[in-house]
């Protein structure tokens, strides 16, 4: 029976790579400002990660097969490396002033590839290094820096690229990858597990059991089927709150309100890591979801305060570790070890596929469809005519009108989403082992 001194690899991989995803995410925030500063656009913003999730999307059936293959930590070591390599590339087109748009999105592409097959190393290497009995705990805590990346990114991103640039922002980066990188590649030790020494059958027959094991398991299946439409609507989200908020209040407050969320999730994530073992995690799953978007998204598209803003992200996000750590213990508990890289990389697919669906739609019902119904309105309403004053006193005018309004689509679209897939998911019980 392993004890809490056995968690000594985990807190080390943890930590370092928690620093590392924070200086990322500093270049992804940067990068965005970037970007809409060059074109203005919702869309073209949220294109840019688009670009990060397609890869993802595409391939990790494959890449999970790969994971069941090879050592976890080679390929973790491999793929970091690649994926920095595109930073430093973005660095040296930045510096040379021959930086266009096309380029990240080329970039991001790549490092969204290298993240497709380093995601579910790093899920299968914290299974292998984690006692069970600390599962929820360790998700916990893994929320909990997620959370507070969320918090920082924001923030920290925002202040040094208007006080340095873009290019102190990715210095940055590159220092913490540095950290956690030879953290992993002198002092973690990742056990190997019997399909490393001898996994047989190709690729494509590995991914295909990955497939398998989903359609014996309904329960599995279909929570991971409820959170691709919990993701549709988030990621739609993420791409209407810079035109909401940029708009109305500057990139400052934007970097504020995007850090409440990533208070409310530590704030969550504390939560997980001393809650007791709930009796039915499905039902949490689905009723924390109802409480997240039936609220926040009505709270943005009908307020014009900051201050109720940062309120929105903190209701819409307090119960999301919860979510997360309720679903990742069902999944630990209940896929054999030597399977869960190709199950969690069927995973990504299913329940990731329509992220960049929700981006695009996002950015572009804005853009084409809100926006201008929301200037429309505004016309009808100085000449008192049609439902003008109706739109315009629910949802505001001027730039960031339209993106209120699809707040108000988002959040009838998630009440209805966990309403009607609720009922399904009551349907099964689920115990830990």
């Amino acid at each position: 029976m392993k004890n809490k001194n056995d968690l000594k690899d985990f807190y080390l991989l943890w930590s370092t790579q928690s620093l590392s995803q924070l200086g990322s995410a500093m270049t992804s925030f940067a990068l965005t400002l970037w970007l809409y500063e060059k074109t203005g656009s919702a869309l073209s913003t949220a294109a840019l990660t688009i670009c990060t999730y397609a890869p993802y999307v595409l391939m990790s059936i494959f890449a999970g097969a790969i994971t069941d293959k090879f050592d976890k930590k080679k390929t973790m070591l491999v793929c970091d490396a690649l994926a920095a390599v595109s930073t430093v590339l973005v660095l040296v087109l930045y510096k040379t002033d021959l930086l266009r748009v096309w380029h990240l999105y080329a970039i991001n592409a790549v490092s969204g590839l290298m993240n497709t097959v380093q995601s579910p190393a790093s899920e299968v290497a914290n299974t292998l290094i984690v006692p069970k009995e600390y599962y929820q705990k360790t998700s916990g805590m893994q929320s909990l820096s997620r959370s507070l990346i969320s918090i920082g990114n924001p923030l920290l991103a925002a202040a040094l690229y208007g006080l340095a640039g873009l290019d102190a922002v990715i210095v940055t980066d590159l220092a913490t990858f540095g950290v956690a990188f030879i953290t992993l590649l002198f002092f973690i030790r990742i056990p190997k597990v019997e399909a490393e020494k001898g996994q047989e059958g190709a690729v494509l027959k590995l991914a295909k059991e990955g497939l398998q094991f989903l359609r014996k398991n309904p329960l599995i299946l279909h929570v991971i089927l409820f959170m691709s439409g919990v993701n549709l609507i988030s990621s739609a989200f993420n791409a209407v709150l810079p035109a909401l908020v940029i708009p109305r209040a500057g990139n400052s407050v934007l970097g504020i309100v995007s850090s409440c969320s990533g208070i409310a999730m530590a704030f969550g994530s504390l939560i997980v890591t001393v809650m007791k073992k709930p009796k039915d995690r499905v039902r949490v799953i689905y009723l924390s979801m109802l409480v997240a978007l039936g609220t926040e998204n009505f709270v943005l598209a009908f307020t014009r305060s900051p201050i109720l803003w940062c309120l929105a992200q903190i209701i819409g996000w307090i119960l999301v570790p919860v979510m997360g750590a309720n679903q990742n213990v069902i999944m630990r508990n209940s896929i054999p070890v030597e399977l869960q890289g190709r199950v969690y990389a069927c995973r990504n697919t299913l329940q990731f596929f329509t992220i960049p669906i929700g981006l695009a739609l996002g950015g572009f019902m804005v853009d084409e469809v809100c926006e201008p119904f929301m200037a429309r309105q505004a016309v009808s309403a100085a000449s008192l005519q049609g439902w003008g004053s109706f739109f315009t006193t629910l949802f505001g005018t001027g730039k960031g009108a339209g993106a209120a309004l699809m707040m108000f689509i988002l959040g009838v679209a998630g009440v209805t989403l966990c309403a009607a897939y609720g009922g399904k998911l009551s349907q099964y019980k689920y115990t830990d082992a």
